[in-house]
């Protein structure tokens, strides 16, 4: 009976908590929809995205009837062995057996028996075509859109099906990329056909640019591996036709799922592995930071609100309400405010995911969606989180709710602010304790364990942040009035300013920290990068050997289209013309130059150690498993080109090849000036022996570019070698535009087509966007803490601003006060944040730098880098949002009551 009694007594003080959040949010409607926005922001966007995704992941039934259309089956002929799939025809393996010959129709419609038709469809077909500006590469799928069977996986937009080979239809995004419109007439890049514009098609699994060629217009080189066959049968697609069909070779995809008994099972999407394991517990922290945010920045409304109902909460203390049923109470608002965030939240998300649909499916998914869904798995969770969000930012003013002084609180008087001793204690220790977590993943290179240490540092900062407050208020009595009294405000509202600190903090350390480990990554590629010419020089290839153009003509294209005529050919060596084999041709290490060890084995500490010590065996680790030697065949032409070396070394090196030598870019290939080459022909059988010869050599002592041996024509011949030209090398003092490459192709594509390959000098990845992005995030979250905790500050403090009022103050003061507040939380979350970021990153990379003190070979140290442009952001931040907070401050002193 009393367990009845006390659930009873819990539910009717909920009941009648809530009813009192309920009526205390239409009380203050300004700050419930300040509060119910920082909640439900966050929620839509999350609820946009599960939608989105839930949408844009076909079930198996649509996924087949994307396949199929109006078909009954898919068919793929994938070897002439049996196949073993699985129900839906997604996954299938074969043990033995060779890849299958050209299919014809007759020979699927002999498969399928009487009554059977099929048409061929083949979905990736590269093709480039000529635009107005540039050639542009597009998907070409060649299927007969005047079969049924075939139309069924189109959406006609406008115009006809092609009816003959110089006939195509486009897809909108290839239509307006090429610039077309319906009867206009576009050319292959090579100039070997033209074709005719008749229709306007849209493929629901690829919204790019895609080109419909008629069956007659495909290449001559066949059906491809991955052609596929669409069928009509006259019966359904039983477990028995799927076998018959798989002992052929055939994998079938029906509309309906055959039994299991068929093949292999699917595997079950939800299935979480070890990496997948860790990739989600990072998310999990990433989803508990965002979370941590959300908290930290709708505390100080509920803090303002707790100190707006102190005489409230003292009432019902008298009238015999206990701690327990205060702070209730107090929490009561986090529910309310929680709920209706989340509804609001995810209203508004799915309303956008739904509206949004047709702008996400072409620009991010490139795919049409499935049916109108919106997970409601995910969306419960996301509600949950939100109500959680709600209750964390009530839990600490319902803790000083329950322990107010209640004569304090009916006569309105404040209670002072204290901050015990054990918090900053247990600050301290959390910093301790996520610095040393997050200097263990880092050795363990594990985001996840990582992300919590740096989810407990700042946990731990949290803590001490209300000391560190009432330890800067002692400093202002040295400072002017506007920011004394902005200080001790701070100080006396902990409450309120400590929360909105600590989310600009939070923001910012992120920002920090992931701004430099990413800008000391960057720095670290940037230094391990091998350059595959000179900067700005470039590699032409022809694409097809049997129709390429002459080294006068790329000449002369290079002088007119790039401003330069250092042109050379570039020679390849290979085996003999009766040589079935790889030909592998490469320098061979003196034995005193050969390290002990090799990479990949399992050395001891020990070894591992006399092996960083051996000069034989310092080498970088970029260099042990990237060593590939390119072999060339040059008489001192192309050298310069291809190494980048000066005038002096390319005559030395001259020299000795037109004297039958040989030229290395490594100086441990040469001993005695002589340099051991050695050729061998891979999988060639036991009778192909391999020949080494010592020939005379020299090293090039500063070489751009990767590895190379330069042979000459006379050691070419001495190992037995062939050799032919595979393209040319273009010297140029700045890698060349997109522009000037167009141009460039452009001119030689009647002789050919070509892929070039420019040397830009480093790795081509430039962080300044993503690090400014991050600076950016932090610095909005920056400038909307300090905004609401100005604005709350500025309510809180109207009583003050009337004294000032009173006595004489000047109108500016109000102003300048609110400069003041709202420096003071941006400026200290902003510095706690910045020392926090570099702090944190200096433990990860100092860390994982002392993992890889004992590894071999030796990889590329991170280096400690300070993301300047970041930071430059973050530091202009808390001016912005000064001026803002004095932009948007009246001026006028409030006056509550005049005296005649």
């Amino acid at each position: 009976m009393s367990v009845r009694r006390r659930f009873a007594e819990l539910t009717g003080s909920w009941r009648a908590a809530l009813r009192i959040a309920r009526r205390e949010s239409r009380r203050s409607p300004r700050r419930t929809v300040l509060v119910l926005a920082m909640i439900a922001l966050p929620v839509a966007v999350l609820a946009f995205l599960a939608a989105s995704y839930d949408m844009a992941e076909l079930t198996p039934s649509e996924r087949v009837d994307r396949r199929l259309g109006v078909a009954d089956a898919e068919l793929q002929w994938i070897s002439n062995s049996p196949v073993e799939q699985d129900e839906w025809g997604e996954g299938w393996y074969t043990r033995d057996g060779e890849p299958s010959a050209k299919a014809t129709a007759p020979q699927m419609t002999a498969l399928l028996g009487p009554g059977s038709r099929v048409t061929e469809v083949r979905p990736n077909v590269p093709l480039t075509l000529r635009g107005p500006d540039r050639d542009e590469n597009v998907n070409g799928r060649v299927l007969d859109l005047t079969d049924p069977l075939a139309r069924g996986l189109v959406r006609f937009r406008a115009g006809r099906a092609p009816q003959q080979p110089g006939e195509v239809a486009v897809s909108p995004v290839a239509l307006r990329r090429l610039g077309l419109r319906l009867g206009h007439a576009v050319a292959a890049a090579d100039g070997s056909r033209a074709y005719t514009v008749v229709g306007v098609v849209e493929f629901p699994d690829d919204l790019g640019p895609v080109v419909a060629l008629h069956p007659g217009a495909a290449p001559p080189t066949g059906p491809g591996p991955d052609s596929v066959w669409l069928a009509d049968l006259p019966g359904t697609v039983d477990a028995a036709l799927v076998s018959r069909l798989n002992d052929r070779g055939v994998v079938v995809t029906a509309r309906h799922p055959i039994g299991s008994g068929t093949g292999t099972q699917r595997t079950w999407l939800g299935s979480i592995g070890g990496r997948d394991a860790n990739d989600l517990s990072t998310v999990v922290l990433i989803a508990g930071l965002g979370l941590l945010e959300v908290v930290l920045l709708v505390g100080p409304a509920f803090a303002v609100g707790l100190r707006r109902r102190r005489r409230d909460l003292a009432l019902v203390a008298v009238a015999g309400g206990d701690a327990a049923q205060l702070r209730r109470v107090v929490l009561a608002d986090g529910v309310v405010l929680g709920v209706l965030g989340a509804a609001a939240g995810l209203l508004v998300g799915v309303v956008m995911a739904f509206a949004g649909r047709p702008l996400v499916e072409q620009y991010v998914f490139g795919a049409r969606f499935g049916g109108y869904r919106c997970w409601p798995a995910a969306l419960v969770l996301l509600g949950g989180v939100a109500v959680l969000a709600g209750v964390l930012a009530a839990l600490a003013p319902a803790w000083t709710a329950a322990r107010q002084d209640v004569s304090a609180g009916l006569a309105g008087r404040r209670t002072p602010a204290a901050s015990p001793g054990r918090w900053l204690a247990l600050g301290l220790t959390l910093v301790t304790g996520g610095a040393g977590l997050a200097a263990f993943g880092a050795t363990r290179t594990s985001p996840a364990v990582i992300l919590a240490g740096l989810i407990l540092g700042e946990l731990g900062l949290v803590c001490c942040t209300p000391t560190l407050i009432g330890a800067l208020a002692r400093l202002g009595r040295v400072l002017p009035l506007a920011p004394r009294i902005a200080l001790r405000d701070a100080s006396r509202n902990r409450a309120a300013a400590a929360p909105a600190i600590c989310a600009v903090m939070a923001a910012v350390a992120s920002s920090v920290a992931l701004g430099g480990y990413l800008a000391s990554d960057d720095a670290r590629d940037a230094r391990g990068y091998r350059p595959m010419l000179p900067t700005g020089h470039v590699l032409v290839n022809p694409n097809d050997t049997a129709q390429q153009p002459t080294l006068a003509q790329v000449i002369d294209a290079a002088r007119k289209q790039l401003g330069v005529d250092a042109v050379a050919p570039v020679q390849t060596p290979a085996c003999a013309a009766a040589s079935t084999g790889y030909c592998d041709i490469a320098p061979v290490l003196p034995p005193n130059e050969v390290c002990p060890w090799q990479p990949g084995e399992q050395l001891s500490e020990s070894q591992r150690q006399q092996a960083r010590a051996d000069p034989r065996c310092r080498i970088r680790e970029a260099d042990y498993f990237g060593g590939y030697i390119e072999a060339g065949v040059d008489d001192g032409t192309a050298l310069p080109l291809l190494t980048g070396v000066d005038p002096a070394t390319t005559a030395a090196a001259t020299a000795v090849l037109r004297a039958g030598g040989v030229v290395v870019t490594d100086p441990r290939y040469l001993h005695d000036g002589l340099v051991t080459v050695r050729v061998s022909e891979v999988e060639a059988g036991p009778d192909r022996p391999t020949i080494a010869r010592d020939l005379p050599g020299y090293a090039l002592p500063r070489a751009t570019g990767r590895s190379r041996l330069l042979l000459s024509a006379a050691a070419a011949r001495q190992l037995g070698l062939t050799w032919s030209s595979t393209g040319w090398v273009i010297g140029t003092t700045t890698p060349p535009d997109d522009e000037q490459q167009q141009r460039f192709a452009a001119a030689l594509r009647p002789f050919g087509t070509l892929s070039l390959s420019v040397e830009h000098g480093g790795a081509p990845r430039d962080m300044s966007p993503l690090l400014l992005l991050l600076a950016a995030a932090a610095g909005l979250i920056t400038v909307g803490a300090a905004g609401i905790a100005t604005a709350l500050a500025a309510a809180e403090g109207r009583a003050e601003l009337t004294t000032l009022a009173a006595v004489g103050a000047a109108p500016a003061v109000r102003r300048l006060l609110a400069i003041c507040q709202a420096g003071v939380i941006a400026g200290l979350g902003s510095v706690l944040g910045i020392v926090a970021g570099l702090g944190t990153d200096a433990i990860v990379l100092i860390s994982v730098n002392r993992q890889y003190a004992s590894a071999w070979p030796v990889p590329d140290p991170y280096p400690f880098l300070v993301p300047w442009p970041a930071l430059g952001v973050l530091v202009l931040v808390p001016v912005v949002a000064m001026l803002g907070a004095g932009l948007f401050t009246r001026a006028r002193l409030p006056i509550e009551r005049r005296l005649d």
